[in-house]
């Protein structure tokens, strides 16, 4: 939600730009207070972040939230980076509107996305070289809001996308050419799946479209032309695509996207393409329609001879590894080279250097997410960073790497590593913050677990706790990811660490990390081997800390988590005092036959329900006799991807079988809890059923 009006607040803050300031300027001090809920939802967060042409500056993005109403609004900075003692300053600053999506042209000027002409449109600011913002300039006046944008390498040309009906010519059309409401009536009709996605009924004929502009004088001109030719399909994909599935071709007139296509078959597919079109619209070609499986993530070298990608193998498996593939341009689909076939990881992201030679990609790596250096010639691999969770990288000239990094114990901040491998945290955007909570230790162990497999875990709790502690044995979702070292603003180990708890998480079989034979081996195994690395990790973490307190134990989890949750409940009833399931799957069948992306759910079990050869060996509705633990259900009434029945269905359970139970349901939340208020709400309720069954006083911090 926007603020439309400053407050006090805001504007004293906007008036204290020095705030954010570099690491040096606030040496750590002895802390006052365990963290709270309310500081996890108003800690600003960082979002895009850009370097300008000549690499003197970054520009970034940082989402602030009012204490006392939990409006959120976007602000624009700038930051010297040949100036080891500079502070961030505010630009494009228009009081009452949000600024974000920074991106540097070819000539230094600064563009970005805002809503201060009441739609989302493009704007941009000119950048002298001391750094002195000029006037911010609307630069588009379009009847669609833009979702993002991608600039030209000369900038004289951008590429924009947004939601556009399918048989409109232009950025935007009266209509938004849905085709589910013929009328007179408000009911919807739908000839073909999807009918929703994630969090939202979808809208046929109205996708997710790339259009092109000439810029002139800082300005879109003409009415632009759509890339998608004849294809009905979104780029960027829906619901998580973005400016990293498009690419322009250095030297030429043409844009590289992915695209899913819209069919009968989407629901089933994880065939993503990568497209090329001229910028005119022309020409529209598939560049890798041989591979069935997703191909996405296109980077070009900056003299245009070479793609990077990343591809999958296997058709249907959305969590099968991403392998880096490298095309001369020119040649033919079969000619790609698999740049890190021998290299076991997944990657996440694809940059080349300035010289051409290397790629940097990121990659989960036990509990870790670290930027890698990759040797175009030779497919060596080198790490570059280490603890963390590296998002944005963005590689200079002169070798050194400017990228995003947070932890389990920060959120989101800039940091530079030089050739030498110095790191330099350039920017500390919640240094007074966080200097006034208390810091947590972290502990990794590991042990063997299912099949003989070496599996880790993280034991994270108050510095300097006395005493027993309680555990909150966190069981992560996906459930092919990771509760690694990482900042969540929704699961968050170190605010719930800070009630007074030895949070634990295991990273089961299935989890994300440890190449993919791992990940894949929780396929058809849902209760099988995950359930034995969690008994197993539960008595590990016993063993490595003494401090915990293994007879007072909470287990929570989403999603994937929360199915854990209840097969928990049938299947080891006697170990924990309470459950707290978030968006758990209660029952596979009513999933089969509900949930919308099905490729998910039926490669995980093994095809449609009424194909299984054993459907109901996993199924958590077929244990509930066994139910005694009492539980905390919460859920989305907007999750299409678990249905908030799932929720409902052991609610009631729980209740006719009297077993201490409560619900919790957010009407205007999805898979997610992503509202201030309610991300304050979803932990006090947490908290206070916690603390009913391992006695500790919610919000104290400390046992009785």
């Amino acid at each position: 939600m926007r603020a439309k009006l400053l407050s006090m607040t805001k504007i004293f803050k906007r008036l204290t730009a020095a705030l954010f300031v570099t690491a040096a300027i606030f040496p750590t001090v002895s802390a006052a207070r365990p963290m709270t809920a309310e500081d996890l939802a108003t800690l600003k967060r960082m979002g895009s972040v850009t370097v300008s042409p000549d690499e003197k500056w970054a520009a970034f993005d940082v989402t602030e939230t009012e204490a006392d109403s939990y409006e959120r609004s976007n602000a624009l900075y700038l930051l010297a980076l040949d100036d080891p003692a500079a502070t961030p300053v505010q630009v494009a600053d228009m009081p009452g509107k949000s600024e974000h999506s920074p991106a540097f042209s070819e000539d230094g000027s600064l563009y970005y996305l805002s809503d201060a002409s009441g739609s989302e449109q493009l704007w941009h600011v000119d950048i002298a070289p001391n750094g002195e913002s000029g006037t911010p300039v609307q630069a588009s006046d379009l009847k669609a809001d833009i979702a993002g944008f991608k600039l030209s390498p000369t900038g004289e040309k951008i590429a924009l996308w947004g939601d556009i009906a399918r048989d409109c010519p232009t950025f935007g059309c009266d209509k938004d050419g849905n085709r589910a409401e013929p009328g007179p009536g408000t009911g919807r009709e739908y000839d073909e799946l999807f009918i929703r996605h994630w969090s939202s009924w979808e809208t046929p004929g109205n996708y997710s479209r790339i259009f092109a502009f000439d810029l002139n004088d800082g300005k879109i001109t003409g009415d632009g032309a759509a890339l998608d030719g004849d294809l009905v399909g979104d780029s960027p994909s829906k619901p998580f695509g973005g400016g990293e599935e498009i690419a322009w071709v250095p030297g030429e007139d043409g844009v590289f996207f992915t695209l899913r296509i819209a069919d009968r078959n989407e629901p089933k597919s994880t065939n993503l393409d990568i497209y090329g079109a001229k910028a005119d619209g022309q020409e529209t070609v598939n560049f890798t329609a041989t591979n069935k499986a997703t191909d996405t993530l296109p980077a070009f070298s900056s003299d245009g001879e070479w793609l990077a990608w990343a591809a999958m193998e296997r058709p249907g498996y959305e969590s099968d590894r991403l392998v880096v593939k490298l095309r001369k341009q020119g040649s033919d689909e079969d000619t790609a080279i698999a740049l890190t076939k021998d290299w076991d990881r997944s990657v996440g992201s694809i940059v080349w250097t300035p010289d051409n030679q290397k790629l940097i990609v990121t990659a989960q790596e036990v509990l870790d997410h670290p930027a890698f250096e990759i040797e175009v010639a030779t497919g060596k691999v080198t790490r570059l960073t280490q603890g963390g969770n590296v998002g944005a990288t963005i590689p200079l000239r002169d070798g050194s790497l400017i990228y995003t990094l947070n932890s389990l114990q920060a959120p989101t901040d800039l940091y530079r590593r030089a050739p030498d491998g110095t790191v330099t945290q350039l920017t500390n955007i919640n240094g007074p913050e966080l200097n006034e909570i208390d810091t947590v230790d972290v502990q990794r162990f590991e042990f063997t677990g299912a099949d003989d497999d070496q599996v880790w875990g993280q034991i994270i709790k108050p510095t300097g706790a006395t005493g027993k502690l309680p555990m909150a044995f966190l069981v992560h979702g996906g459930p092919q990811g990771s509760f690694g070292n990482s900042w969540s603003t929704r699961w968050n180990p170190k605010v719930m660490a800070a009630q007074g708890y030895a949070v634990v998480t295991v990273d089961f079989h299935g989890s994300t990390g440890y190449g993919q034979e791992f990940t894949d081996s929780i396929n058809l195994d849902w209760g099988g081997k995950p359930l034995q690395d969690l008994k197993f990790g539960y008595d590990a973490a016993l063993a490595a800390d003494s401090q915990i307190d293994g007879e007072q134990s909470c287990a929570l989890g989403g999603s994937y988590g929360g199915y854990m949750m209840n097969w928990i409940a049938g299947n080891w009833p006697d170990r924990f005092d309470c459950l707290v399931n978030h968006a758990g799957v209660f029952d596979l069948r009513a999933m089969a036959l509900s949930t919308e992306e099905l490729w998910f759910d039926q490669w995980d079990q093994g095809g449609p329900w009424w194909t299984r050869p054993h459907p109901e060996k996993w199924n958590p509705v077929n244990q509930i006799t066994n139910w005694k633990t009492p539980t905390l259900f919460i859920h989305g009434e907007k999750d299409f991807r678990i249905p908030y029945t799932q929720s409902i269905m052991p609610f009631t359970v729980a209740q006719e079988m009297d077993i201490p139970s409560k619900l919790l349901i957010f009407p205007d939340e999805n898979h997610w809890v992503l509202k201030g208020k309610n991300s304050v709400q979803w932990y006090r309720t947490v908290f206070d059923w916690m603390g009913k069954w391992t006695r500790i006083e919610s919000g104290k911090g400390e046992s009785e």
